[in-house]
């Protein structure tokens, strides 16, 4: 079984290597916030499982995502949309070490909540765009 897992596991990656790949900046964003979002239902799977190393290492994944979102944001020429984006990112990182520390899924609710409505924001200048 391990193998199986392992086959899927990389061709998954392949998968996702090759929509990066071919994907636009304003993709990749979306790439990011889905991939934290799936993280984000595993790490709650983690804690309600008590499998405490497994969130652990997941609450480390979507900090990183949200890092590197909030590191490409234009400080300088975003204006009011960046430091909105930049305090609600921090906001983030915030509640999920509070939720890592006391293993709190309504805080992992949160940043769902929070992701979610980025999400939406993102999709909708697609769609303008």
């Amino acid at each position: 079984m391990l193998m199986q897992d392992s086959g899927y596991n990389s061709y998954q990656q392949v998968d996702l290597d090759a929509q990066a790949a071919a994907a636009n900046p304003h993709q990749l964003v979306l790439m990011l916030i889905d991939g934290l979002l799936d993280e984000l239902i595993r790490v709650k799977g983690h804690i309600t499982a008590k499998r405490l190393a497994d969130k652990s290492a997941g609450i480390n994944k979507c900090m990183n995502i949200l890092m590197g979102l909030d590191s490409a944001l234009d400080m300088d020429n975003g204006g009011e949309v960046a430091a909105n984006l930049h305090d609600l990112y921090e906001f983030s990182q915030v509640e999920l070490f509070n939720a890592s520390v006391h293993n709190d899924i309504d805080r992992i609710g949160q940043v769902e909540v929070v992701m979610n409505n980025i999400r939406e924001g993102w999709e909708g200048l697609a769609q303008h765009g």
